[in-house]
């Protein structure tokens, strides 16, 4: 997993996951699937509303250690399932993030290989300011993203024994 600034006000991030696209999108859009994975470890997906449609809202709410919550919501801005998504982002809870949202595109590229595809996620964050970026790369942003998509490799490594994703 990298996870960089960019330029003056962007994060980017990529990972590959030994996963078909469908998947790995299907996991970051469908709340059935989220719930299994969204967040670090010890923190769990307590709400999760996606309206998955342009101009569509989304609203997680997680709770984590010693009862802490953090709540974020964005919109919709463009979907090309299942190579791209693109929305807002604002973290309710978060000094820096609550009044500024951020512009995030998540864009999946399928690899063939010879047992199983692959895919590449990138994801990129921009920031309305170089300030905001910063105070979200010092906030521990990247130990939670690195281990909700830890928790996202166990979810889809159910799904290909499976032969599909399913909820449990």
């Amino acid at each position: 997993m990298r996870i960089e600034p960019h330029g003056e006000r962007d994060i980017v991030m990529t990972r590959e996951f030994a996963a078909p696209r469908r998947l790995v999108f299907d996991a970051h859009t469908r709340p059935d699937l989220l719930a299994r994975w969204y967040g670090p470890h010890g923190w769990r997906l307590e709400h999760c509303e996606v309206d998955l449609r342009v101009g569509g809202g989304w609203h997680y709410r997680l709770r984590g250690p010693e009862g802490v919550a953090m709540t974020l919501r964005g919109t919709y801005l463009d979907l090309a399932a299942p190579e791209r998504i693109v929305t807002t982002e604002s973290n309710v809870d978060c000094e820096a993030r609550a009044a500024h949202e951020a512009v995030v595109t998540t864009v999946l590229v399928e690899h063939e290989r010879r047992t199983l595809p692959t895919t590449l996620l990138t994801t990129t964050a921009r920031f309305p300011t170089r300030a905001v970026r910063d105070a979200v790369l010092s906030s521990g942003m990247e130990r939670g993203v690195v281990q909700g998509f830890e928790r996202l490799d166990a979810v889809l490594a159910a799904g290909r024994v499976a032969g599909r994703i399913t909820a449990t």
